[in-house]
C-alpha cells in the first residue's frame, strides 16, 4: 500500500482529521472517492471480525472501580478460580471497542488476570461511533485521566484473583499511558508501549519496570 495513505491513515487516527476531510484526501490520493471507499476496508478495524477468542473458556465481566471518577473496566482471566498475574490493558483513541476487549481476552487465554479500564467512564463510556470517540479524548482531564489508572492497581489488589504481580501493555494513546504508568506505579513490574508518547528525559530515572 502506497505509504502516504497509511501516512495519511496514521494522521486521521492521531491528529484527528474529521472523517470528511480524511476521505476527500484518500480520495485525492487514490484518484477517486470509489476507490478510496474500496481501500477504507483495508485501513479500519471491522469490529465484525474483532472477536478471535471466545469467553467460553474463560471468566469475564464488567466491573467499576473507583479513581478520580468512577471508572468502568473489561475483565478476563482463565476460567480456574485462582492467583493470577495481572496486566492492564489500555485501548487507543478509540476507547474501549470490541478489538480491546478480543486483546484483553488474548491475554487471559495466555494465563493472566486481564482488565481494561474504559478513559472515556467518566464521558458516558465508549461511543460507536469513532470520531465521536476520539472527539472526547479532548474532552478528558488528564490529570485525572493517569490517576483513574493509576488506582487501577490499588482495585486488582482487592481482587482474590490477583496474585499481586502487575505488567501493561498500551497501544497509541494507551502506548503514551503505559510510560506514564512506569514512572508513576513503583510496582508496576513491566510496560509494553506500542508506540505510545515518550515520557520527559527527567522522568526517566523513576522507572522501576521492564519496558
Amino acid at each position: 500500500m502506497d505509504q502516504r495513505i497509511i501516512n495519511l491513515y496514521d494522521e486521521y487516527t492521531h491528529k484527528p482529521l474529521t472523517r470528511n476531510e480524511f476521505l476527500q484526501r484518500l480520495a485525492k490520493l487514490t484518484g477517486s472517492m470509489t476507490a478510496a471507499l474500496s481501500v477504507l476496508p483495508l485501513l479500519e478495524i471491522n469490529y465484525a471480525h474483532a472477536a478471535t477468542i471466545n469467553d467460553d473458556e474463560l471468566f469475564t465481566e464488567h466491573v467499576t472501580y473507583s479513581g478520580a471518577d468512577e471508572m468502568q473496566a473489561y475483565v478476563a482471566r482463565p476460567e480456574k478460580e485462582d492467583k493470577y498475574a495481572a496486566i492492564v490493558v489500555i485501548h487507543e483513541n478509540r476507547g474501549l471497542n470490541p478489538h480491546i476487549e478480543d486483546v484483553t481476552r488474548r491475554a487471559a487465554r495466555a494465563g493472566y488476570l486481564a482488565i481494561a479500564p474504559n478513559a472515556l467512564s467518566p464521558l458516558g463510556g465508549t461511543p460507536s461511533n469513532e470520531d465521536d470517540a476520539r472527539q472526547l479524548f479532548t474532552q478528558l482531564d488528564q490529570a485525572k485521566t493517569l490517576q483513574n489508572f493509576i488506582k487501577v492497581f490499588d482495585y486488582l489488589g482487592t481482587r482474590k484473583d490477583c496474585n499481586g504481580n502487575y505488567g501493561c501493555v498500551g497501544f497509541c494513546w494507551g502506548g503514551g499511558m503505559a510510560n506514564n504508568l512506569a514512572v508513576n506505579v513503583p510496582g508496576l513490574k513491566a510496560a509494553v508501549a506500542f508506540y505510545g508518547r515518550q515520557l520527559e528525559a527527567a522522568d526517566v530515572p523513576k522507572i522501576k519496570a521492564v519496558l
